[in-house]
């Protein structure tokens, strides 16, 4: 066995970049997929919704919440939303598009590595739900530090993330031409040469946005590893592919790859 020290989940030092980053991007990114697209539409919100079971009047803690789109589908389910962003650009936005929600969304300014600032949000909430964020985030730890004291005993966290193996900056979607039978077909697959390595990168989540992002790299290991040491146990997980009728124009289109998960989600509760 190896003594070697795991790397951190955290990069505390680009806590502020991310978040001015995220602050100029808001209004451009909601403008872009705001409404949705194919992935929210078909493998993050659905299978959010399946991992969350959300019960009408449940107390619900939006983290990251962005410009609010998955709050107010929350909220047509009959929940009570709490939600926060780091960007108050972002905040802005899912205000402006939530008129008429007043009473069933409440929207903050706040950021997931400051523990005092969520838990001045409440307590005792039935449920709590990050949607493809935490990859966004310079810091972790402080999250799941608070998790546990942030929801109701049995209560679950809900989270989704570009899939870590298949979906980053380092991996490397191929198309090649191979035999089958008497024909030649399209293999599709996703080449990986950089799994392990924690890291911070810079990179695009939609073609034609005027700055860079921050991504944060961490092995799905250091990632779980980190929520179950500060009292969190794993109950279920989830790596949806694109429907077989699903397809993109681009060759290189996601939902061509149909038997690569771009993204993961995954349900904890507390111990």
């Amino acid at each position: 066995m190896s003594d070697k020290t795991p790397p951190s989940p955290d990069f505390p030092e680009y806590t502020a970049p991310a978040t001015e980053s995220w602050d100029n991007l808001a209004e451009w990114w909601d403008d872009q997929i705001g409404d949705g697209n194919p992935t929210q539409d078909l493998l993050v919100e659905p299978y959010t919704e399946k991992l969350l079971e959300l019960k009408p009047g449940e107390r619900v803690l939006d983290i990251a919440c962005g410009a609010g789109r998955f709050a107010r589908r929350m909220a047509d389910a009959g929940a009570i939303v709490t939600a926060f962003d780091h960007a108050e650009r972002f905040v802005q936005r899912a205000r402006e598009r939530s008129r008429g929600y007043e009473d069933r969304i409440s929207y903050h300014v706040a950021n997931a590595a400051d523990p005092e600032a969520m838990l001045a949000l409440g307590t005792d909430f039935d449920a709590a739900v990050c949607t493809m964020a935490l990859m966004d985030m310079a810091e972790i730890t402080p999250l799941f530090t608070t998790l546990p004291k942030l929801l109701k005993p049995g209560g679950r966290f809900v989270f989704s993330i570009t899939h870590p193996v298949f979906n980053t900056e380092d991996a490397r979607p191929t198309i090649e031409r191979v035999s089958s039978g008497t024909d030649l077909v399209n293999r599709y697959a996703v080449s990986v040469a950089n799994y392990l390595q924690t890291r911070m990168e810079k990179g695009i989540g939609v073609p034609g946005q005027p700055d860079l992002q921050h991504y944060f790299h961490r092995p799905l290991s250091l990632l779980l590893n980190t929520a179950f040491e500060h009292g969190m146990v794993l109950d279920r997980l989830e790596e949806p592919a694109f429907p077989e009728e699903t397809s993109s124009p681009n060759p290189m289109g996601q939902p061509n790859f149909r038997y690569i998960p771009w993204v993961l989600l995954a349900r904890l509760r507390p111990a």
